[in-house]
């Protein structure tokens, strides 16, 4: 399994650039950067944290989560501001042991997605999850989610996962590609091998190591962006942040938070 890759001293790994930029326009030695801001509608404190970043800081993107409880309203305010890029998070887990969420498939249609309390499988079973899981149970709950959006009038720009679970196994990630190709949206890769299964195929990729911020510490994690920011090499570097609120909500919903 591919791993988050920020070295110890901050620096982004880098491997031989593709044709990335001028795939999309640009000057060979431009310095291009993706921040996209995940989780969007998981509860109202990640809604508006997230909604904030977008209009006031330099996330350019986000990735709704069909399933989960806060998405009505994320889909409503990407109604009311169309030119908002944004993503499917594609959602097969549940992480938080007391808050759930499940398939907007009828579960006994899905049936090795869900645990034995009808739900996603959490975090700490992602492993289990892998192993039983039908590819092509998780494809038709992927579709289905895909589908919401599109039903409610908005076309999304991009597809990427939830936990990155299309990266964890090699069917998954065709599948998920198949999906792509099939919807006409680009697909996230995150990390070396699939970024070059897609430049094989022609795609524009990442050319530096995706940087998550859960893997920053967060004493002094605006400042370590700064530097970051100011360090960016040339190339498409991305950026998956996952903006929220602090308040009771969000420590009751994500106690880690």
């Amino acid at each position: 399994m591919a791993q988050y890759i920020l070295e110890g001293d901050g620096e982004m790994s880098t491997w031989d650039t593709g044709p990335t930029n001028d795939l999309l326009g640009y000057p060979a030695d431009a310095r291009l950067l993706f921040v996209n801001a995940d989780d969007f509608g998981m509860c109202h404190a990640v809604n508006e944290a997230i909604i904030r970043s977008l209009e006031e800081g330099i996330v350019g993107s986000c990735s709704v989560m069909v399933p989960c409880p806060w998405a009505l309203h994320a889909l409503a305010w990407l109604q009311d501001t169309p030119d908002t890029p944004f993503g499917v998070h594609l959602t097969s887990v549940s992480e938080q042991p007391t808050y759930r969420w499940g398939p907007i498939t009828c579960r006994t249609q899905v049936p090795s997605l869900v645990d034995e309390a009808g739900y996603f499988y959490s975090g700490s079973r992602i492993e289990e999850f892998l192993v039983q899981l039908d590819v092509g149970e998780l494809e038709r709950e992927y579709r289905a989610q895909i589908e919401q959006v599109l039903e409610v009038g908005l076309r999304p720009t991009h597809l990427d996962s939830h936990c990155a679970i299309h990266t964890r196994r090699e069917e998954i990630f065709e599948m998920t590609i198949g999906l792509a190709r099939e919807y006409g949206v680009p697909l996230r890769a995150y990390y070396q091998r699939f970024i070059e299964r897609m430049r094989r195929e022609g795609y524009p990729a990442n050319d530096h190591d995706l940087v998550d911020s859960y893997d920053l510490d967060t004493e002094g994690k605006a400042a370590r962006y700064a530097q970051m920011l100011r360090a960016l090499p040339g190339g498409l570097s991305e950026w998956a942040v996952h903006p929220r609120l602090g308040n009771a909500e969000l420590r009751a919903v994500e106690p880690s938070s």
